[in-house]
């Protein structure tokens, strides 16, 4: 099948899901591996436990193509390990992962697109995310999304892991048109909600495909 002629569609994940969350993270942290990419994940670390404990608390959200997962992300509504108490204003994105044996290059950053515009969908005013602080080209991607550093943690606990430290990402959505494709559905969380199609290069541009590409077995740090 050739991920770029299929339209990538988005839904919420729920308890059927487990399984294949917690196999497409352990994926995504062997292609790390693989590539020499250390420090970052490591199969094994997360359960259907985590992915369970997200959904009470926020959200997770899969990604298919032709009827196959090509990705996921989770969106937490509060993130106080990494950012400290805040008001109500940001979504935090937390594990966004594609499978690259289904995804086109280029949809990493349209599903990163797909989750500012849930945050925008629900009123929030502000994307959040941590990388770690090592992953240079990783971090390169998000700058070239559109995202500003705003702060530095160090000592970040990690699941079954020594604490690392990492750079905290924002990015400001006041003003985003809230009635784009991918929007309209995702203000109601509406299953099978399709999103622009990836194809070549997405959303990204050359040189954001090539740091996904090199930084990211999936996407984040934590």
């Amino acid at each position: 099948m050739d991920p770029q002629v299929h339209e990538v569609r988005v839904r919420p994940a729920g308890e059927g899901d487990l399984t294949a969350l917690v196999g497409l993270r352990d994926d995504a942290a062997r292609w790390m591996l693989a590539r020499g990419i250390t420090g970052q994940w490591r199969p094994g670390e997360l359960d259907e436990g985590h992915f369970r404990r997200v959904m009470a608390k926020g959200e997770v959200w899969l990604a298919e193509v032709g009827g196959r997962i090509a990705g996921a992300w989770e969106l937490w509504w509060t993130d106080e390990t990494a950012w400290g108490p805040q008001p109500p204003v940001a979504g935090y994105v937390h594990r966004l992962m594609v499978d690259r044996k289904v995804a086109a290059p280029g949809t990493g950053r349209l599903l990163l697109t797909a989750a500012e515009e849930r945050v925008a969908a629900v009123g929030r005013e502000r994307v959040r995310l941590d990388c770690l602080a090592g992953n240079v080209p990783l971090n390169a991607y998000y700058e070239n999304a559109g995202y500003r550093v705003v702060g530095h943690k160090a000592g970040k606990p990690q699941p079954g892991g020594a604490p690392k430290s990492f750079t905290l990402w924002e990015k400001q959505l006041r003003g985003r048109r809230q009635a784009s494709p991918a929007s309209a559905g995702l203000r109601g969380a509406r299953p099978g909600t399709p999103v622009p199609r990836a194809t070549g290069g997405g959303l990204g541009g050359g040189q954001a495909d090539r740091a996904e590409a090199r930084g990211r077995g999936d996407g984040r740090g934590r």
